[in-house]
Protein backbone atom coordinates (compact mmCIF):
# COMPACT_ATOMS: atom_id res chain seq x y z
CA UNK A 1 0.00 0.00 0.00
CA UNK A 2 1.42 3.48 -0.58
CA UNK A 3 0.50 5.96 1.55
CA UNK A 4 1.75 9.52 0.03
CA UNK A 5 1.05 13.49 0.50
CA UNK A 6 1.71 15.41 -2.84
CA UNK A 7 2.56 19.29 -3.03
CA UNK A 8 3.43 22.02 -5.80
CA UNK A 9 6.97 24.05 -5.18
CA UNK A 10 7.55 27.14 -6.10
CA UNK A 11 10.31 28.04 -4.30
CA UNK A 12 13.13 25.93 -4.07
CA UNK A 13 14.93 25.15 -0.97
CA UNK A 14 18.80 26.93 -1.08
CA UNK A 15 19.90 23.69 -0.46
CA UNK A 16 18.26 21.54 -2.27
CA UNK A 17 21.37 20.49 -4.55
CA UNK A 18 23.35 19.38 -1.71
CA UNK A 19 20.80 16.27 -1.55
CA UNK A 20 21.51 13.07 -3.57
CA UNK A 21 19.43 12.94 -6.62
CA UNK A 22 18.73 10.73 -9.85
CA UNK A 23 17.45 10.81 -13.03
CA UNK A 24 14.09 9.32 -13.61
CA UNK A 25 12.61 8.73 -16.75
CA UNK A 26 9.19 6.99 -17.13
CA UNK A 27 6.77 5.82 -19.17
CA UNK A 28 2.94 4.83 -18.89
CA UNK A 29 1.67 1.64 -21.05
CA UNK A 30 -2.09 2.06 -19.15
CA UNK A 31 -3.12 4.98 -17.06
CA UNK A 32 -6.55 3.23 -15.67
CA UNK A 33 -5.12 0.79 -14.12
CA UNK A 34 -1.89 2.63 -13.91
CA UNK A 35 0.73 0.61 -15.48
CA UNK A 36 4.14 2.35 -15.58
CA UNK A 37 7.72 1.61 -16.65
CA UNK A 38 10.37 3.68 -14.95
CA UNK A 39 14.17 3.69 -15.39
CA UNK A 40 16.18 5.24 -12.58
CA UNK A 41 19.96 5.67 -12.94
CA UNK A 42 20.66 1.95 -13.80
CA UNK A 43 17.54 0.61 -12.44
CA UNK A 44 14.06 -0.73 -14.26
CA UNK A 45 10.68 -0.85 -12.49
CA UNK A 46 6.88 -1.85 -13.77
CA UNK A 47 4.86 -0.80 -11.69
CA UNK A 48 0.97 -1.51 -11.18
CA UNK A 49 -0.73 1.45 -9.36
CA UNK A 50 -4.76 0.46 -7.67
CA UNK A 51 -7.41 3.17 -7.74
CA UNK A 52 -6.96 5.40 -4.71
CA UNK A 53 -5.25 9.25 -4.30
CA UNK A 54 -3.44 9.19 -1.07
CA UNK A 55 -3.83 5.84 -0.27
CA UNK A 56 -3.57 3.05 -2.99
CA UNK A 57 -2.07 -0.49 -3.69
CA UNK A 58 1.10 -0.63 -5.64
CA UNK A 59 3.34 -3.25 -6.91
CA UNK A 60 6.88 -3.17 -8.71
CA UNK A 61 8.73 -5.79 -10.54
CA UNK A 62 12.21 -5.42 -11.54
CA UNK A 63 12.61 -5.57 -15.43
CA UNK A 64 16.23 -5.60 -17.47
CA UNK A 65 17.51 -2.80 -19.72
CA UNK A 66 16.30 -4.61 -22.60
CA UNK A 67 12.75 -5.12 -21.65
CA UNK A 68 12.38 -1.57 -20.26
CA UNK A 69 13.59 -0.30 -23.82
CA UNK A 70 11.02 -2.51 -25.51
CA UNK A 71 8.47 -1.58 -23.61
CA UNK A 72 9.62 1.98 -23.76
CA UNK A 73 8.32 2.06 -27.70
CA UNK A 74 5.14 1.01 -26.45
CA UNK A 75 4.15 4.05 -23.82
CA UNK A 76 1.37 5.82 -24.47
CA UNK A 77 1.74 9.77 -24.37
CA UNK A 78 5.06 11.57 -23.58
CA UNK A 79 7.72 10.37 -21.33
CA UNK A 80 8.12 11.90 -18.28
CA UNK A 81 11.94 13.37 -17.76
CA UNK A 82 12.53 14.46 -14.48
CA UNK A 83 15.41 14.71 -11.23
CA UNK A 84 14.36 13.39 -8.32
CA UNK A 85 16.19 14.91 -5.12
CA UNK A 86 15.80 12.85 -2.01
CA UNK A 87 15.72 15.01 1.26
CA UNK A 88 15.57 13.92 4.66
CA UNK A 89 12.51 15.54 7.14
CA UNK A 90 12.36 15.14 10.53
CA UNK A 91 10.29 11.85 11.96
CA UNK A 92 12.29 9.94 9.34
CA UNK A 93 10.38 11.10 6.18
CA UNK A 94 12.14 11.80 3.13
CA UNK A 95 10.92 14.11 0.65
CA UNK A 96 10.95 13.28 -2.95
CA UNK A 97 11.49 16.82 -5.01
CA UNK A 98 10.60 15.93 -8.16
CA UNK A 99 11.67 18.78 -11.01
CA UNK A 100 10.27 17.83 -14.49
CA UNK A 101 12.18 18.41 -17.74
CA UNK A 102 11.50 18.99 -21.36
CA UNK A 103 7.69 18.83 -22.06
CA UNK A 104 6.22 19.07 -18.22
CA UNK A 105 8.95 21.69 -17.31
CA UNK A 106 9.12 24.02 -15.02
CA UNK A 107 6.93 21.80 -13.24
CA UNK A 108 7.86 20.90 -9.56
CA UNK A 109 6.36 18.44 -7.09
CA UNK A 110 7.17 17.26 -3.95
CA UNK A 111 6.20 14.30 -2.18
CA UNK A 112 6.15 12.54 1.11
CA UNK A 113 5.46 8.43 2.04
CA UNK A 114 4.05 7.31 5.19
CA UNK A 115 3.88 4.14 6.84
CA UNK A 116 0.25 5.04 7.72
CA UNK A 117 -3.13 6.89 7.01
CA UNK A 118 -3.05 9.27 10.43
CA UNK A 119 0.52 10.05 10.18
CA UNK A 120 -0.08 11.47 6.31
CA UNK A 121 -2.89 13.25 7.75
CA UNK A 122 -1.41 14.75 10.68
CA UNK A 123 2.09 15.64 8.30
CA UNK A 124 2.69 19.48 8.90
CA UNK A 125 4.83 19.82 5.59
CA UNK A 126 7.85 22.13 6.11
CA UNK A 127 7.06 26.29 4.80
CA UNK A 128 8.72 26.17 0.85
CA UNK A 129 5.98 23.76 0.24
CA UNK A 130 2.97 25.26 -1.83
CA UNK A 131 -0.39 24.02 -2.41
CA UNK A 132 -1.51 20.39 -1.51
CA UNK A 133 -2.30 19.08 -4.97
CA UNK A 134 -2.68 15.27 -3.13
CA UNK A 135 -6.28 14.85 -4.08
CA UNK A 136 -5.90 16.71 -7.36
CA UNK A 137 -5.53 13.45 -9.91
CA UNK A 138 -3.89 16.61 -12.83
CA UNK A 139 -0.75 15.73 -11.14
CA UNK A 140 -0.68 12.16 -10.69
CA UNK A 141 2.47 11.02 -13.31
CA UNK A 142 0.00 9.19 -14.88
CA UNK A 143 -2.38 11.86 -16.28
CA UNK A 144 0.37 14.19 -16.66
CA UNK A 145 1.58 11.69 -19.23
CA UNK A 146 -0.92 12.88 -21.19
CA UNK A 147 -0.36 16.59 -21.13
CA UNK A 148 1.57 18.34 -24.18
CA UNK A 149 3.35 20.68 -21.49
CA UNK A 150 3.41 21.47 -18.31
CA UNK A 151 0.00 21.99 -15.57
CA UNK A 152 1.18 24.64 -13.42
Amino acid sequence: MEIERKYLIHNLPEDYKTFPCEEIEQGYLCTSPVVRIRRAGESYTLTYKGSGLMMREEYNLPLTKEAYEHLRSKSDGILIHKIRYKIPYPDNYTIELDIFLDALAPLILAEVEFPTKEEADAFIPPDWFSEDVTFDTNYHNSILSQKKEAVL
